[in-house]
Protein backbone atom coordinates (compact mmCIF):
# COMPACT_ATOMS: atom_id res chain seq x y z
CA UNK A 1 0.00 0.00 0.00
CA UNK A 2 1.41 3.46 -0.95
CA UNK A 3 2.22 6.20 1.60
CA UNK A 4 -0.88 8.07 0.10
CA UNK A 5 -3.39 5.37 0.64
CA UNK A 6 -1.99 4.77 4.52
CA UNK A 7 -2.62 8.87 4.93
CA UNK A 8 -5.99 8.81 3.88
CA UNK A 9 -7.43 5.50 5.24
CA UNK A 10 -5.80 7.22 8.64
CA UNK A 11 -7.64 10.40 8.17
CA UNK A 12 -10.95 8.88 7.62
CA UNK A 13 -10.71 6.68 10.54
CA UNK A 14 -10.22 9.68 12.21
CA UNK A 15 -13.27 11.43 11.04
CA UNK A 16 -15.37 8.08 11.76
CA UNK A 17 -14.47 8.41 15.24
CA UNK A 18 -15.03 11.72 15.35
CA UNK A 19 -19.08 11.24 14.30
CA UNK A 20 -19.19 8.28 16.45
CA UNK A 21 -18.24 10.07 19.35
CA UNK A 22 -21.07 12.73 18.87
CA UNK A 23 -23.42 10.16 18.56
CA UNK A 24 -22.77 8.50 21.79
CA UNK A 25 -25.63 7.46 23.98
CA UNK A 26 -24.57 9.59 26.83
CA UNK A 27 -25.17 13.17 25.15
CA UNK A 28 -28.69 13.37 25.15
CA UNK A 29 -30.87 16.73 23.74
CA UNK A 30 -32.05 18.98 26.72
CA UNK A 31 -35.49 18.93 27.88
CA UNK A 32 -37.54 22.28 27.22
CA UNK A 33 -38.39 23.18 30.98
CA UNK A 34 -41.83 23.85 32.22
CA UNK A 35 -43.08 27.42 32.41
CA UNK A 36 -44.38 28.54 35.68
CA UNK A 37 -48.17 30.87 36.35
CA UNK A 38 -49.48 32.00 38.89
CA UNK A 39 -53.44 31.15 39.52
CA UNK A 40 -55.85 31.57 42.11
CA UNK A 41 -58.54 28.69 43.66
CA UNK A 42 -61.86 29.78 42.97
CA UNK A 43 -63.52 30.13 46.60
CA UNK A 44 -67.39 30.61 47.08
CA UNK A 45 -67.84 34.01 48.55
CA UNK A 46 -71.35 36.02 49.95
CA UNK A 47 -71.70 38.79 47.23
CA UNK A 48 -73.75 41.90 47.73
CA UNK A 49 -75.89 42.33 44.78
CA UNK A 50 -76.65 45.90 43.55
CA UNK A 51 -78.27 47.99 41.03
CA UNK A 52 -77.07 51.78 40.08
CA UNK A 53 -80.08 52.96 38.06
CA UNK A 54 -81.29 56.81 37.27
CA UNK A 55 -83.61 58.82 39.09
CA UNK A 56 -84.59 61.94 39.82
CA UNK A 57 -85.38 63.88 43.31
CA UNK A 58 -89.04 65.34 44.14
CA UNK A 59 -90.22 67.36 46.67
CA UNK A 60 -92.05 65.77 50.11
CA UNK A 61 -94.74 67.98 50.02
CA UNK A 62 -95.17 70.80 47.56
CA UNK A 63 -97.94 73.36 46.97
CA UNK A 64 -98.43 75.98 44.17
CA UNK A 65 -100.21 79.18 45.49
CA UNK A 66 -102.63 80.32 43.67
CA UNK A 67 -105.41 83.72 44.68
CA UNK A 68 -108.82 82.37 45.70
CA UNK A 69 -110.24 85.47 44.85
CA UNK A 70 -109.83 88.34 42.44
CA UNK A 71 -107.62 91.24 43.18
CA UNK A 72 -105.07 93.62 43.21
CA UNK A 73 -101.65 92.48 44.93
CA UNK A 74 -100.88 95.54 47.45
CA UNK A 75 -97.73 93.87 49.07
CA UNK A 76 -95.69 90.57 49.22
CA UNK A 77 -94.91 89.51 52.55
CA UNK A 78 -92.00 87.05 52.10
CA UNK A 79 -88.82 86.79 50.90
CA UNK A 80 -87.64 84.61 48.41
CA UNK A 81 -86.16 81.29 48.84
CA UNK A 82 -86.43 81.88 53.01
CA UNK A 83 -88.10 79.05 54.79
CA UNK A 84 -91.80 79.78 55.95
CA UNK A 85 -94.00 78.03 58.33
CA UNK A 86 -97.16 76.65 57.78
CA UNK A 87 -100.28 79.48 57.33
CA UNK A 88 -98.01 82.13 57.57
CA UNK A 89 -99.44 84.89 55.20
CA UNK A 90 -97.68 85.19 52.08
CA UNK A 91 -99.81 87.71 49.78
CA UNK A 92 -101.94 91.01 50.76
CA UNK A 93 -104.67 91.51 48.48
CA UNK A 94 -106.71 94.99 48.39
CA UNK A 95 -109.37 93.79 50.88
CA UNK A 96 -111.79 97.59 50.19
CA UNK A 97 -114.06 95.27 48.05
CA UNK A 98 -114.31 92.34 50.29
CA UNK A 99 -114.90 94.58 52.74
CA UNK A 100 -117.40 96.68 51.80
CA UNK A 101 -119.14 93.10 50.79
CA UNK A 102 -119.03 91.62 54.04
CA UNK A 103 -120.57 94.62 55.55
CA UNK A 104 -123.59 94.52 52.80
CA UNK A 105 -123.82 91.00 54.28
CA UNK A 106 -124.10 91.68 57.75
CA UNK A 107 -126.55 94.71 57.16
CA UNK A 108 -128.97 92.36 55.34
CA UNK A 109 -128.58 89.43 58.29
CA UNK A 110 -129.55 91.65 60.93
CA UNK A 111 -132.50 92.75 58.82
CA UNK A 112 -133.60 89.19 58.44
CA UNK A 113 -132.78 88.92 61.92
CA UNK A 114 -135.17 91.58 63.20
CA UNK A 115 -137.97 90.03 60.46
CA UNK A 116 -137.57 86.80 62.01
CA UNK A 117 -138.32 87.58 65.21
CA UNK A 118 -141.39 89.71 64.26
CA UNK A 119 -142.98 86.99 62.26
CA UNK A 120 -142.43 85.07 65.15
CA UNK A 121 -144.32 86.65 67.66
CA UNK A 122 -147.16 87.32 65.43
CA UNK A 123 -146.93 83.36 64.26
CA UNK A 124 -147.17 82.93 68.92
CA UNK A 125 -150.09 85.08 68.85
CA UNK A 126 -152.08 83.70 66.21
CA UNK A 127 -151.40 80.01 67.87
CA UNK A 128 -153.23 81.47 70.56
CA UNK A 129 -156.12 83.35 69.60
CA UNK A 130 -156.59 80.34 66.80
CA UNK A 131 -157.72 78.65 69.58
CA UNK A 132 -160.21 80.62 70.78
CA UNK A 133 -162.04 81.04 67.21
CA UNK A 134 -160.63 85.11 67.46
CA UNK A 135 -159.36 84.56 63.72
CA UNK A 136 -159.67 82.23 61.36
CA UNK A 137 -157.54 79.05 60.70
CA UNK A 138 -156.21 80.42 57.06
CA UNK A 139 -154.92 83.81 59.30
CA UNK A 140 -152.76 81.35 61.56
CA UNK A 141 -151.32 79.43 58.91
CA UNK A 142 -150.76 82.64 57.06
CA UNK A 143 -148.62 83.68 60.04
CA UNK A 144 -147.10 80.27 60.81
CA UNK A 145 -145.92 79.84 56.90
CA UNK A 146 -144.30 83.55 57.20
CA UNK A 147 -142.34 82.75 60.67
CA UNK A 148 -141.34 79.76 58.58
CA UNK A 149 -139.82 82.06 55.63
CA UNK A 150 -138.48 84.57 57.87
CA UNK A 151 -136.32 81.76 59.43
CA UNK A 152 -134.94 80.51 55.88
CA UNK A 153 -134.22 84.26 54.77
CA UNK A 154 -132.49 84.68 58.47
CA UNK A 155 -130.42 81.44 57.48
CA UNK A 156 -129.79 82.55 53.80
CA UNK A 157 -128.42 86.07 55.05
CA UNK A 158 -125.99 84.17 57.95
CA UNK A 159 -124.64 81.87 54.53
CA UNK A 160 -124.28 85.19 53.12
CA UNK A 161 -121.95 86.99 55.63
CA UNK A 162 -119.87 83.63 56.17
CA UNK A 163 -119.43 83.71 52.14
CA UNK A 164 -118.56 87.03 52.49
CA UNK A 165 -116.10 86.72 55.35
CA UNK A 166 -114.38 83.62 53.54
CA UNK A 167 -113.78 85.79 50.51
CA UNK A 168 -112.30 88.86 52.72
CA UNK A 169 -109.61 86.24 54.37
CA UNK A 170 -108.85 84.90 51.61
CA UNK A 171 -107.68 88.56 50.64
CA UNK A 172 -104.45 87.36 52.58
CA UNK A 173 -102.85 84.16 50.61
CA UNK A 174 -101.22 82.17 53.42
CA UNK A 175 -98.96 78.93 52.99
CA UNK A 176 -100.62 75.63 53.31
CA UNK A 177 -97.40 73.75 54.49
CA UNK A 178 -94.13 74.72 55.88
CA UNK A 179 -91.23 75.17 53.86
CA UNK A 180 -88.62 76.80 51.37
CA UNK A 181 -90.19 79.33 48.93
CA UNK A 182 -89.47 80.03 45.36
CA UNK A 183 -89.30 83.26 44.01
CA UNK A 184 -92.61 85.40 42.95
CA UNK A 185 -94.11 85.04 39.73
CA UNK A 186 -96.19 89.05 40.62
CA UNK A 187 -94.86 91.94 42.37
CA UNK A 188 -97.51 94.86 44.20
CA UNK A 189 -99.40 96.34 41.81
CA UNK A 190 -100.35 92.92 39.57
CA UNK A 191 -104.11 92.18 38.93
CA UNK A 192 -105.09 88.26 40.01
CA UNK A 193 -107.68 85.94 39.66
CA UNK A 194 -109.12 83.74 41.22
CA UNK A 195 -107.96 79.66 40.57
CA UNK A 196 -105.51 81.12 37.76
CA UNK A 197 -103.74 78.45 35.69
CA UNK A 198 -100.57 80.54 36.33
CA UNK A 199 -99.09 79.85 40.01
CA UNK A 200 -97.81 83.00 42.20
CA UNK A 201 -94.57 81.01 43.82
CA UNK A 202 -94.29 77.68 45.27
CA UNK A 203 -93.51 76.26 48.70
CA UNK A 204 -91.66 72.76 48.91
CA UNK A 205 -90.38 70.55 51.74
CA UNK A 206 -87.36 69.12 51.42
CA UNK A 207 -86.11 68.17 55.18
CA UNK A 208 -87.08 64.45 53.13
CA UNK A 209 -87.11 63.91 49.45
CA UNK A 210 -88.53 61.54 47.47
CA UNK A 211 -86.27 59.48 44.47
CA UNK A 212 -87.82 58.20 41.68
CA UNK A 213 -85.83 55.64 40.10
CA UNK A 214 -87.20 53.38 36.91
CA UNK A 215 -85.46 49.86 36.35
CA UNK A 216 -86.13 47.64 33.41
CA UNK A 217 -89.05 45.10 33.52
CA UNK A 218 -86.52 42.28 32.44
CA UNK A 219 -84.53 43.14 35.66
CA UNK A 220 -87.49 42.83 37.71
CA UNK A 221 -88.49 39.57 36.43
CA UNK A 222 -84.78 38.08 37.01
CA UNK A 223 -84.15 39.61 40.14
CA UNK A 224 -87.71 37.90 41.57
CA UNK A 225 -87.01 34.22 39.71
CA UNK A 226 -83.85 34.13 41.11
CA UNK A 227 -85.25 35.13 44.67
CA UNK A 228 -87.59 32.29 43.87
CA UNK A 229 -85.32 30.12 43.12
CA UNK A 230 -82.88 30.79 45.98
CA UNK A 231 -80.23 31.68 44.06
CA UNK A 232 -80.65 35.02 45.55
CA UNK A 233 -81.76 36.14 49.37
CA UNK A 234 -83.43 39.36 50.38
CA UNK A 235 -80.22 41.88 51.30
CA UNK A 236 -82.84 43.79 54.17
CA UNK A 237 -85.88 42.52 55.95
CA UNK A 238 -86.48 46.20 56.91
CA UNK A 239 -86.85 47.42 53.18
CA UNK A 240 -84.38 47.90 50.55
CA UNK A 241 -81.39 50.51 51.20
CA UNK A 242 -80.17 52.63 48.35
CA UNK A 243 -77.34 55.03 48.66
CA UNK A 244 -77.30 58.00 46.40
CA UNK A 245 -74.41 59.25 43.34
CA UNK A 246 -74.75 63.22 42.68
CA UNK A 247 -74.15 64.46 39.29
CA UNK A 248 -70.16 65.43 40.21
CA UNK A 249 -69.71 61.58 41.52
CA UNK A 250 -69.53 61.86 44.70
CA UNK A 251 -71.74 60.06 46.95
CA UNK A 252 -74.32 61.28 49.02
CA UNK A 253 -74.13 61.36 52.86
CA UNK A 254 -77.16 60.00 54.01
CA UNK A 255 -78.79 56.33 52.43
CA UNK A 256 -82.77 56.40 51.96
CA UNK A 257 -84.79 53.26 51.63
CA UNK A 258 -87.33 51.58 48.71
CA UNK A 259 -90.63 52.97 49.79
CA UNK A 260 -92.79 51.14 47.09
CA UNK A 261 -92.53 49.79 43.57
CA UNK A 262 -94.60 50.40 40.74
CA UNK A 263 -98.11 48.18 40.10
CA UNK A 264 -97.29 48.69 36.21
CA UNK A 265 -94.89 48.80 33.43
CA UNK A 266 -94.61 52.06 30.95
CA UNK A 267 -95.52 51.06 27.64
CA UNK A 268 -93.50 53.22 26.03
CA UNK A 269 -89.71 52.87 28.13
CA UNK A 270 -91.17 49.42 29.45
CA UNK A 271 -89.82 49.80 33.20
CA UNK A 272 -91.21 50.02 36.74
CA UNK A 273 -91.16 53.24 38.51
CA UNK A 274 -89.73 52.84 42.24
CA UNK A 275 -90.05 55.51 44.42
CA UNK A 276 -87.54 55.83 47.35
CA UNK A 277 -87.28 57.97 50.26
CA UNK A 278 -83.35 59.64 51.09
CA UNK A 279 -83.39 61.99 54.44
CA UNK A 280 -82.00 65.87 52.99
CA UNK A 281 -81.47 67.41 56.54
CA UNK A 282 -78.64 69.39 54.76
CA UNK A 283 -81.13 71.12 52.57
CA UNK A 284 -77.59 69.44 49.92
CA UNK A 285 -80.64 68.04 47.71
CA UNK A 286 -83.07 70.15 45.48
CA UNK A 287 -86.33 69.03 43.58
CA UNK A 288 -85.60 68.15 40.11
CA UNK A 289 -81.79 67.09 40.37
CA UNK A 290 -80.48 63.85 38.37
CA UNK A 291 -78.91 61.19 40.68
CA UNK A 292 -77.92 57.56 40.19
CA UNK A 293 -79.18 55.24 42.96
CA UNK A 294 -77.58 52.19 43.75
CA UNK A 295 -79.87 49.80 45.19
CA UNK A 296 -78.66 46.74 47.56
CA UNK A 297 -81.53 44.41 46.55
CA UNK A 298 -80.14 41.04 47.21
CA UNK A 299 -77.25 38.60 48.34
CA UNK A 300 -75.13 35.49 46.44
CA UNK A 301 -74.11 33.65 49.05
CA UNK A 302 -71.70 31.20 46.52
CA UNK A 303 -70.74 34.16 43.98
CA UNK A 304 -67.62 32.85 42.46
CA UNK A 305 -65.42 36.22 41.69
CA UNK A 306 -62.56 36.26 38.73
CA UNK A 307 -59.76 38.86 37.99
CA UNK A 308 -60.67 40.66 35.12
CA UNK A 309 -57.16 40.48 33.45
CA UNK A 310 -57.58 36.52 33.79
CA UNK A 311 -60.53 36.65 31.21
CA UNK A 312 -60.25 37.10 27.37
CA UNK A 313 -63.09 38.19 24.77
CA UNK A 314 -63.47 36.99 21.53
CA UNK A 315 -63.84 38.02 18.33
CA UNK A 316 -67.44 36.88 18.58
CA UNK A 317 -68.09 38.21 22.30
CA UNK A 318 -67.24 34.86 23.84
CA UNK A 319 -65.58 35.25 27.11
CA UNK A 320 -63.03 32.20 28.21
CA UNK A 321 -60.15 31.76 31.19
CA UNK A 322 -56.98 29.38 31.01
CA UNK A 323 -57.17 26.74 33.93
CA UNK A 324 -54.62 24.36 35.28
CA UNK A 325 -56.08 20.91 35.73
CA UNK A 326 -53.95 18.00 36.47
CA UNK A 327 -50.57 20.24 36.16
CA UNK A 328 -51.74 21.29 32.36
CA UNK A 329 -53.38 24.01 30.44
CA UNK A 330 -57.36 24.25 29.61
CA UNK A 331 -59.28 26.90 28.39
CA UNK A 332 -62.47 27.07 29.79
CA UNK A 333 -65.89 29.63 28.48
CA UNK A 334 -67.18 31.42 30.93
CA UNK A 335 -70.21 33.41 31.70
CA UNK A 336 -69.97 36.81 33.60
CA UNK A 337 -73.13 38.82 34.61
CA UNK A 338 -71.50 42.27 35.80
CA UNK A 339 -68.25 43.75 37.30
CA UNK A 340 -67.04 43.95 40.67
CA UNK A 341 -64.39 46.56 41.51
CA UNK A 342 -61.33 44.98 38.99
CA UNK A 343 -63.19 41.40 39.30
CA UNK A 344 -65.66 39.26 37.14
CA UNK A 345 -68.83 38.31 38.40
CA UNK A 346 -68.90 34.48 37.08
CA UNK A 347 -72.43 32.88 36.64
CA UNK A 348 -71.54 29.69 34.43
CA UNK A 349 -68.57 27.44 33.65
CA UNK A 350 -66.33 27.85 36.69
CA UNK A 351 -66.76 25.77 40.28
CA UNK A 352 -65.21 25.72 43.80
CA UNK A 353 -61.66 24.92 43.55
CA UNK A 354 -60.90 25.46 39.98
CA UNK A 355 -57.45 26.76 39.07
CA UNK A 356 -57.83 30.05 37.08
CA UNK A 357 -54.29 31.07 35.31
CA UNK A 358 -53.81 35.22 36.05
CA UNK A 359 -50.20 35.69 35.75
CA UNK A 360 -47.94 33.98 33.25
CA UNK A 361 -50.67 32.91 30.73
CA UNK A 362 -49.49 34.44 27.41
CA UNK A 363 -46.37 32.31 27.87
CA UNK A 364 -48.16 29.01 27.37
CA UNK A 365 -50.69 27.56 25.12
CA UNK A 366 -53.15 25.30 25.39
CA UNK A 367 -52.16 21.39 26.41
CA UNK A 368 -48.60 22.54 27.87
CA UNK A 369 -48.01 21.20 31.29
CA UNK A 370 -47.15 23.84 33.52
CA UNK A 371 -45.82 24.78 36.88
CA UNK A 372 -48.55 26.76 38.82
CA UNK A 373 -47.94 28.95 41.80
CA UNK A 374 -50.42 30.60 43.93
CA UNK A 375 -50.95 34.32 43.07
CA UNK A 376 -50.96 37.11 45.18
CA UNK A 377 -54.21 38.20 46.53
CA UNK A 378 -55.67 41.64 46.29
CA UNK A 379 -58.33 43.29 48.53
CA UNK A 380 -62.01 42.27 48.31
CA UNK A 381 -63.81 44.67 46.28
CA UNK A 382 -66.59 46.91 48.58
CA UNK A 383 -69.01 47.09 46.02
CA UNK A 384 -71.27 45.53 42.82
CA UNK A 385 -71.94 47.74 39.65
CA UNK A 386 -74.57 47.25 37.26
CA UNK A 387 -74.30 45.30 33.89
Amino acid sequence: MSRINSCTLATLAVTIGLVLAGCSPEQTPPQKQQAEVAVISMAPQAQTLTSELPGRTKAWMSAQIRPQVSGIVKERLFTEGSVVKAGEALYKLDPAPYQATYAQSKASAAEAKATLSSARLKASRYSELVKIDAISRQDNEDAQASLQSADAAYQAAQASVASARIDLNYTTITSPIAGRIEASSVTAGALVTASQDSVLTTVQQIDSLYVDITQSSAEVLRLKRELAAGTLVGADKDGVKIDLLLEDGSQYAHAGRLQFSGASVSESTGSVTLRAVVPNPDSLLLPGMYVRAVLTEAIDPHALLVPQRAVTRSHSGATSVLVVVDGKVEQRLISIDRNVGNQWWVTAGLAAGDEVIVEGGQKVKIGDTVNSVAAKQSGSPAAVASN
